[in-house]
This record gives C-alpha cells, structure tokens and sequence, in this order.
C-alpha cells in the first residue's frame, strides 16, 4: 500500500499551512498533513490509483454519476504520456484500483481488459498534452455545474468559496454534442488555459489539478459554487435585492489562501478519509 501523506511541521512549507494555528501553547510546532514524498516511482503510482479510485466513490455519494458520462483521469508517473482512467460502464461507486485502465497517447489500451469513453479520452488526452503541470483532471455532469451550464457565463465572485475560481475558470461556449474529435478537445484546452476549471456551456464542468485530490476538490467546490450562484440569482430576480460583488483586492488576496494547489489537496483529504472508512477500504483492492 502506498504510504500515508506525509506531515509538514515547517509553517513556511506550503500555503496550506496559511490559514490554521499551528502550535501549542507550550510552542510546540504542530504538524499539517501534505502531499507525500515517495521513495519510488512504482508507490508513486500506486497512491494515485488508489486516490482515482477514492475519488470515484466520493463523486457517486454526491451524485455526480450519471450513465457512462463523467470521467477523471490522472497521470502515470512513469510513462507520463499515459494516464488512467475508469471504464466504460462501471458505475463509480463500484470502481476499485484493479478496475482502473491505462491508456496511452493514441487512447490504446495497456493496462485493463475494458473499453474506455470516446469524449473521455478526447477532452482528457488533449488537457494532459497541452498542460505538463495537470496530474489530474475531472469531468462530470453534476446537476448544478450542469444547470449553471446553460447561461454560458462565468461565476460572479459572491462568495468566499467562489473565490477558489477567481480569474481561474473559464467557459467553453462552443457545444457540438457529445466530444469524440480530438480537436474539440484541444479547444477545450486551449480554453481552459492556465486556469484550475471551465464550465463546459450546456454540457457540464471540467476541474484539473496537480493531483487527483485537488482536481477532485476543485470538482466538488465548483458545483457548489453553481448551486449557490442559482440559488442567489434566483432570490434577487424574486426579491429585487441586488448582490454584492466581491471587490477585486479582497477576492485576489482570498483566491491566494485558498485556491492554491496545496489547498486543494488538502482539502480533499476529509472525504479520502471519510469514504475509506465507510468502505472498509474496499476501493484499494
């Protein structure tokens, strides 16, 4: 088994140590969990399937499944122009680590005796070619990301949690059915940019992350976000009451503590927990 995330207890080590307290009052440094070191590429491997598969179970318990749509792949460490991803047909809740499916470039099979999603390997190819920094990236038809969809705009900054996104997602406003050409998925890309999410108009939504964690998070975050964002439209077409944008100084200064790569790992790390005990870990087999 891959080994437990590793504990940061130097307060400059990452950004994910920003916003707690982190000593006691004897002094004592106390001790944050972050991204583990690894002592090979082989473990390195082994943890990222093992959190693909977590992030499935997480995805099905909220919802986010939806037929043979959705997807989330993440990259092998060490054929990097390789990445895994779930199945065809099988249904989140019941994906485990010996389920997962490796592909390379061409979208051939390697590794798993599984067809795999056309658009999955369309979009997902595209975005781990064009962006060497993603590890990860989700796509799902989640009810609210889908419903939010449809307006074909980005989110209005009018929480803090939307802050994750500020000047960090986009809207790909070209729907052409369901993706199988490779090059509408290197417009997706391109669209997405240097940015942790897009909102796919009349489709659904896209997140991507340095790990299956955060891309995961990202995911979960953003849906949220469009559900709070239809609940406050609807509440101020009905009441007349007009809704307070966030300034651009604050929403920068915000987006910096809690939209970075660390925080979204970190915040993961809950569910990971959460979906472990609830499975017995069944999903590491």
């Amino acid at each position: 088994m891959a080994p437990a995330a590793t504990l940061v207890a130097d307060e400059a080590a990452g950004s994910a140590n920003s916003l707690s307290f982190g000593r006691t009052k004897d002094g004592k440094k106390l001790k944050i969990r972050s991204y583990p070191k690894f002592e090979s590429l082989e473990e390195e491997r082994l943890y990222r399937k093992q959190h693909l598969a977590a992030a499935f179970r997480v995805f099905a318990e909220r919802g986010f499944d939806e037929g043979v749509a959705g997807h989330i792949s993440v990259r092998d460490p060490i054929l990097t122009d390789h990445f895994w991803l779930n199945p065809l047909s099988q249904h989140f809740s019941q994906i485990s680590v010996s389920d997962l499916i490796l592909v390379n470039e061409d979208g051939d099979v390697v590794v798993g005796d599984e067809p795999i999603n056309a658009a999955a390997f369309a979009i997902h190819s595209e975005i781990h070619k064009a962006r060497p920094d993603v590890h990860a990236a989700c796509h799902a038809h989640s009810v609210y990301g889908k419903a939010w969809s449809a307006f074909g705009r980005p989110l209005d900054m009018i929480t803090q949690d939307s802050l994750r996104f500020y000047k960090s997602h986009s809207v790909y406003d070209n729907f052409g059915g369901v993706v199988l050409d490779r090059e509408e998925g290197v417009r997706i890309a391109k669209c997405l940019g240097n940015g942790k999410a897009a909102i796919l108009q009349n489709h659904g939504l896209l997140t991507v992350g340095k790990s299956v964690d955060e891309a995961a998070f990202w995911f979960m975050s953003l849906d949220k976000t469009c559900h709070a964002q239809l609940l406050v439209d609807a509440a101020s077409a009905g009441s007349g009451h007009k809704k307070i944008i966030i300034a651009d100084e604050e929403a920068r200064f915000t987006h910096d503590q809690i939209g970075t790569p660390e925080k979204g790992w970190l915040g993961f790390q809950g569910y990971y927990d959460e979906i472990l005990a609830k499975t017995n870990g069944s999903f590491l087999k």
